[in-house]
C-alpha cells in the first residue's frame, strides 16, 4: 500500500462520512425519492480523472465511473472544453425538428464504428433506458411482430418497456405490473454457474437451443418474436461473460426466423472492454445496438444504432425532444476521438494486467469464488465456500463497504459480485492501489465472518 499523501491516491481529511456529508445525507433523506439505491454515504463535490473529491475534502479512487459513465474520466479537459464551447453558441434546438450538424457527425461516426458492413441509421435519445424502448418500438414497427425474447439476470432500464425485459431483480419490477406482455426470459450463458451443468464450450449453446427445442415448439410461436435482447456482457448481472458459441448459436437462431437480434451495449460498449463494442469479441454483427453510459462521459446521451433497412419507420413514429442534445453530442464527439486516440488500447491492456492479478485470487482466498471480464469491465464474485459455490451477499457487501472506508468506491453486482468498471484514464499505481486494498478487505471481511 502507498503510505505518502498524492493526488492521484485516496487521502482523508475527516472520518467518514465527514460533518457535511453528513448534513446532506440528512437533508436527502429527507427530499429526495426512497427508491434510489446508496451503497455508502459518499457526497461528492468535485472529480478528475479516477478521483473524486467529496464535501469535507475526502479524496476516493473511483472505480465506478460513475456506473460506467465517465469513460474519459471525471471532467476530462478535452471533454469540458467540447461542452464550453458549445454552450456559448447554443444549448438547445430540438433535434427532432430541426437539423445539427454535429448531430449528422456523430451518427456517422457511430455508424461506421459499429460492426458489421450494412449501412446504419442512429437515433439519439437521452438515456440507456431510452435507447432500449427506442429499440422495442423499432423492432415490432419493423418486423409486425409483438413478442421479445430476454436473458435471466439481464438489466435493460426501468421504464415500462425496458423493465419488462429485465431479469436481474425482482424488486425492480415489484408493484409496476402489469408490464408489457409478450416478454420471455430464458438463462443465460454462464459457464460457471450453467442450469444445465455442461461444459464452457457447450453453455452457451444449451442456453440457445431452450428457444428452438423448447420455447418455439411450445408456448412462443418464432413467427410471433420481433427481437431478441441480449447483454454481450452481462452488466448488473454480475459481469458475465459467455463463450462465443452462445452468440454464435443465437444469431443463426434469430436468422433462421427473422427475429431481430438487439445488443444491449449501455454499460459494455464505449472500449469499456478493450474494444469499441463488446459483440466485437464474438465477432458478433447485431440488427439493433444500444448505447448510452460511455457514450458522452457524463452527459445525458444515448444512441440505437440499426441497420439501415431495419430503421425505415415514418417520420413522427418516435422523437425525443432532448435526444441528440447538442451539448451531449459536442460531449460524445470529444469521447470519441480520445478513446481511439489510445483510450480503448489501455482498457484492454491494463484491464488484462488486472485480471491476470485477480485470477490468482480464488487460490489465495477461500472467499472468491470467480473472476471474470474483459478491459476494464471486471468483477469478483465472493462466495461462502468454493467447493460448494454458495453465494456470500452479506459478506460481498461488507467488502464493499470496508474499501470505501480505505477510500476506494466499488459497487456489488448481481446477487454477490464486485464489479470494477473505473474509468479508462487509471493509471498503473492506481490499479495496484484499487487492487491492494481490495485484498486487504477480503482477507478482513472473511476474518471478521469466520
Amino acid at each position: 500500500m502507498h503510505s505518502t499523501v498524492r493526488n492521484d491516491l485516496p487521502s482523508f481529511t475527516t472520518t467518514l462520512p465527514g460533518p457535511k456529508a453528513q448534513a446532506v445525507i440528512e437533508r436527502d433523506r429527507k427530499s429526495i425519492s426512497s427508491s434510489y439505491t446508496r451503497s455508502y454515504p459518499l457526497v461528492i463535490a468535485r472529480g478528475e480523472g479516477a478521483m473524486v473529491e467529496d464535501v469535507d475534502g475526502n479524496r476516493f479512487l473511483d472505480m465506478n465511473a460513475g456506473i460506467a459513465v465517465v469513460a474519459t474520466g471525471h471532467s476530462h479537459p478535452k471533454v469540458v472544453a467540447a461542452v464550453r464551447a458549445q454552450a456559448e453558441k447554443f444549448l438547445h434546438m430540438s433535434g427532432t425538428d430541426f437539423y445539427y450538424a454535429s448531430m449528422v457527425e456523430l451518427a456517422e461516426k457511430l455508424a461506421s464504428l459499429a460492426p458489421g458492413t450494412d449501412d446504419k441509421r442512429v437515433y439519439f435519445g437521452n438515456s440507456g433506458t431510452e435507447a432500449i424502448e427506442a429499440a422495442l418500438k423499432l423492432a415490432r414497427y419493423h418486423s409486425g411482430r409483438d413478442r421479445f425474447i430476454a436473458f435471466l439476470g439481464g438489466f435493460h432500464g426501468r421504464t415500462m418497456g425496458a423493465l419488462s425485459l429485465t431479469g436481474s431483480k425482482s424488486i425492480q419490477k415489484k408493484g409496476f405490473g402489469p408490464l408489457l406482455a409478450g416478454v420471455t426470459h430464458i438463462p443465460y450463458a454462464y459457464c460457471y454457474r450453467c442450469a444445465y451443468g455442461k461444459q464452457p464450450d457447450s453453455c452457451g449453446v444449451e442456453c440457445v437451443k431452450v428457444l428452438e427445442e423448447q420455447l418455439f415448439k411450445t408456448i412462443v410461436p418464432a413467427e410471433e418474436v420481433a427481437a431478441v435482447f441480449v447483454e454481450p456482457i452481462q452488466g448488473e448481472g454480475g459481469y458475465i461473460v459467455p463463450p462465443r458459441a452462445f452468440f454464435d448459436q443465437l444469431r443463426a437462431v434469430c436468422d433462421r426466423h427473422g427475429i431481430l437480434l438487439v445488443a444491449d451495449e449501455v454499460q459494455c460498449g464505449m472500449g469499456r472492454t478493450g474494444r469499441m463494442f463488446a459483440s466485437e469479441h464474438f465477432d458478433l454483427v447485431p440488427d439493433v445496438i444500444a448505447l448510452a453510459k460511455g457514450i458522452a462521459s457524463g452527459l445525458p446521451l444515448s444512441a440505437t444504432i440499426a441497420k439501415a433497412r431495419y430503421m425505415q419507420w415514418k417520420p413522427g413514429a418516435h422523437a425525443s425532444t432532448f435526444g441528440g442534445n447538442p451539448v451531449s453530442i459536442a460531449a460524445s464527439l470529444a469521447t470519441v476521438e480520445l478513446l481511439e486516440q489510445g483510450l480503448i488500447e489501455r482498457a484492454a491492456s491494463l484491464g488484462a494486467r488486472m485480471k491476470a492479478r485477480m485470477s490468482e485470487w480464488p487460490a489465495l482466498f477461500p472467499t472468491v469464488g470467480d473472476v471474470r471480464g474483459l478491459g476494464l469491465m471486471l468483477a469478483l464474485e465472493i462466495v461462502k465456500d468454493q467447493a460448494t459455490k454458495e453465494r456470500a451477499p452479506e459478506l460481498r457487501d461488507r467488502i464493499v463497504e470496508l474499501a470505501f472506508e480505505r477510500g476506494l468506491l466499488v459497487l456489488g453486482a448481481g446477487p454477490n459480485s464486485i464489479r470494477l468498471s473505473p474509468s479508462l484514464v487509471l493509471s498503473q499505481d492506481q490499479a495496484d492501489f484499487a487492487l491492494d486494498t481490495l485484498e486487504e478487505c477480503i482477507r478482513q471481511a472473511a476474518g471478521s465472518a469466520a
